[in-house]
């Protein structure tokens, strides 16, 4: 287990030097948790109750739309946070869920816990912040390419940018992330 919390300690210090008391604090906070394949663990309908990060494994967040289809929002791998930031942030009943589409290790925290590790640690607010902030500039870069990229230069970006996922995601939810059909997706691949 203790292979978790290096890979989290590696993620956080590219943004800062976490000093060893806030060490400590992680590893009493975090608890680690296997999670198999195709495993939803978070749903909609329910406040997100964990801040998940993700050591291995790919995971989604997805949504219901209107006629029951799958939409994903957000599709990652590790090392990264991953979790529905606005309703688990604010408390709020989310419409995502959080799906492991492979086998994934992940290290998580309940939002108590976090807000408790919040009020000791010397760091946790700086590096939250930070990675608040990549969070939400992705996003803003993914609604940008979503309205002025064709789908194939989104495809072309995507692939580039995310090697593993390409090679370990099914096609579909890569497709319902990019905003194309999977057919069209299909096409695109094979240079058709």
């Amino acid at each position: 287990m203790e292979l978790y919390y290096t890979t989290l300690f590696e993620y956080i210090s590219r943004i800062i030097t976490l000093p060893e008391g806030d060490r400590e604090s992680v590893r009493r906070s975090f608890k680690p948790l296997f999670v198999p394949k195709d495993t939803v663990i978070e749903k909609a309908g329910e406040v997100p109750g964990y801040h998940n990060f993700i050591v291995s494994g790919f995971m989604r967040n997805f949504h219901l739309d209107g006629d029951n289809n799958e939409i994903t929002t957000d599709l990652n791998d590790g090392p990264r946070f991953f979790t529905s930031y606005f309703h688990f942030m604010n408390r709020t009943v989310s419409n995502e869920n959080l799906h492991c589409i492979t086998d994934c290790a992940i290290l998580r925290i309940s939002r108590d816990d976090a807000e408790a590790t919040a009020a000791t640690s010397t760091t946790q607010k700086d590096y939250t912040i930070r990675i608040l902030q990549e969070h939400l500039q992705k996003d803003k870069e993914r609604i940008n390419d979503m309205a002025n990229l064709t789908a194939e230069t989104r495809h072309a970006k995507f692939a580039q940018a995310n090697p593993g996922i390409i090679r370990h995601v099914p096609l579909k939810y890569i497709a319902s992330y990019l905003g194309i059909t999977q057919r069209h997706l299909s096409r695109l691949r094979s240079g058709g």
